[in-house]
């Protein structure tokens, strides 16, 4: 990797770092030029905008969420043991020290989702590949008659996505010390209903 990639590299991972403090909309090519002790015109000489630097941003969350998440789970035997790893590193992905402020996409989802352009394009995507990825994992469980045939592997991971939305809120907001308690019993129940009987 050339000088210049790793350059670009470094300022997407600290700028990760600082979105998920401050917010896309609180992120600026001056503030995150002030973190990194860089010119403003030579960190726009990466970015070129705001909005090319949001867009950038995701993009970059997505590819740690992959490397940190997805990726390790999917090493994981095929079935529940695959969901129970994404689970346990979903919740581990909002506390992490990456995520200084809780998970980026939450918090991205808040500030853009009545706001039509490159970055809502961008986090809806991510999104939307990631509900993908749920359900499909979802569907391997039933493959493998750890799941019952008639669950829905879509609405699995709809209610699955729900649960770590209601953790971030109920730890993110309300200090919920029972957030992380709370969260497992669900997660818990949702798959004692999708089980096959002789599971």
């Amino acid at each position: 990797m050339r000088k210049g990639e790793l350059t670009r590299q470094a300022i997407l991972e600290r700028a990760v770092r600082l979105a998920s403090r401050v917010g896309l909309q609180g992120l600026t090519i001056g503030g995150l030029a002030d973190e990194l002790q860089l010119s403003k015109s030579g960190l726009f000489a990466h970015f070129r905008s705001k909005a090319s630097l949001e867009v950038e941003v995701l993009e970059a969350a997505t590819t740690l969420f992959t490397e940190v998440v997805i990726r390790p789970a999917l090493a994981r035997p095929r079935g529940e043991a695959r969901i129970r790893a994404l689970f346990e590193r979903w919740l581990d992905w909002g506390r992490s020290a990456a995520m200084e402020g809780g998970c980026i996409f939450v918090a991205a989802a808040a500030e853009l989702d009545d706001t039509p352009g490159p970055a809502r394009d961008a986090l809806v995507q991510s999104q939307r590949d990631w509900m993908d990825c749920l359900a499909q994992t979802a569907r391997t469980a039933i493959n493998e008659r750890h799941f019952r045939p008639d669950v829905d592997p879509e609405q699995f991971a709809f209610e699955l996505y729900g649960i770590m939305l209601v953790h971030h809120h109920a730890a993110r907001l309300m200090r919920d010390p029972q957030a992380e308690q709370r969260s497992r019993r669900a997660f818990e129940s949702l798959l004692n209903a999708s089980r096959a009987l002789s599971s």
